[in-house]
């Protein structure tokens, strides 16, 4: 698809919008949608078809509904030999009439992955290869600025890491030095916990320990023997079950900043001061990990 320079940004498409997916999609790849829900828009939808066909009616691998009545809600479905199987509602609605929005489809190996303004908003697992769907409709009411076809390189696909992980930084920590980690949250997830630790006593400059169940998204050091003060301070918990993440750690000189799937999501000032004796990342938990790196 991207990766070969075929598909470019599609600007202000005509609604309903009816497109071919040049080179079909692969695990990694992201759909990036901008565009606006009017003041009248009772609902619209976004379809990733087998075929453009209208009688019969082309499969729909993964159609995403948003419905403005009442509340709101999005339905998400498939539709198989023209016969829709069963709806997967959500009833945590990200979109607002009038107002603009991004949506972005994470490709993964085995379901669409759904965040809308950066934050995660649903899961859906295949129904139909995803070798088949070659095309991408948008219907109903809305105004789309820009589709983007983006390359975010390989989803990794199996787990080279059993969990828990204990592995050396590349080089000891400093200044500008970035950790990365790629996993999946399992599916019945309480929590997990991401340790950058020092090479020669039991210190932890900085623990990261996401409560999936609670919604609780701890961070604390473990110094001279003893937990300190926690911080849980964050604008919207990042995880759920079942959902794949990249989250990047950053160093400076004063603290570290943690990003996950690409949104800023907290610091946390050094408390462990000896930065070049932290070399060694510890994970443990409910996660499924797929790759760790750092530079």
């Amino acid at each position: 698809m991207s990766s070969n320079g075929l598909q470019k940004t599609i600007s202000n498409p005509i609604i309903p919008y009816v497109g071919t997916i040049l080179g079909g999609l692969a695990p990694g790849e992201l759909i990036v949608i901008h565009g606006t829900v009017p003041e009248d828009a009772d609902r619209f939808q976004v379809d990733f078809q087998c075929g453009s066909s209208i009688k019969p009616r082309a499969d729909v691998a993964f159609h995403f509904n948003p419905r403005f009545k009442r509340s709101g809600c999005i339905v998400c479905n498939t539709l198989e030999q023209e016969k829709w199987g069963w709806e997967e509602i959500t009833y945590e609605m990200p979109f607002q009439k009038g107002k603009s929005f991004e949506i972005v489809i994470m490709i993964l190996k085995d379901k669409f992955q759904v965040s809308v303004n950066k934050k995660h908003v649903l899961l859906y697992k295949y129904r139909i290869s995803l070798e088949r769907i070659d095309t991408l409709g948008i219907y109903g009411k809305v105004q789309i600025r820009t589709i983007e076809f983006v390359s975010n390189g390989d989803v990794p696909n199996d787990s080279k890491f059993g969990v828990p992980y204990i592995g050396k930084l590349d080089a000891p920590l400093r200044p500008g030095c970035t950790v990365a980690i790629k996993g999946e949250v399992n599916n019945n997830a309480k929590s997990f916990a991401i340790d950058l630790k020092s090479s020669d006593s039991k210190d932890i400059a900085l623990h990261l320990n996401p409560r999936v169940k609670n919604k609780v998204f701890v961070r604390n050091s473990y110094l001279h023997d003893s937990w300190g003060e926690e911080e849980r301070e964050v604008a919207g918990f990042p995880f759920s079950q079942g959902m794949y993440f990249e989250l990047i750690i950053f160093c400076d000189a004063q603290q570290f900043k943690v990003a996950v799937n690409g949104v800023h999501t907290l610091e946390y000032k050094h408390r462990f001061k000896q930065l070049e004796k932290i070399s060694i990342v510890e994970i443990r938990g409910d996660v499924l990990l797929l790759d760790v790196r750092s530079w």
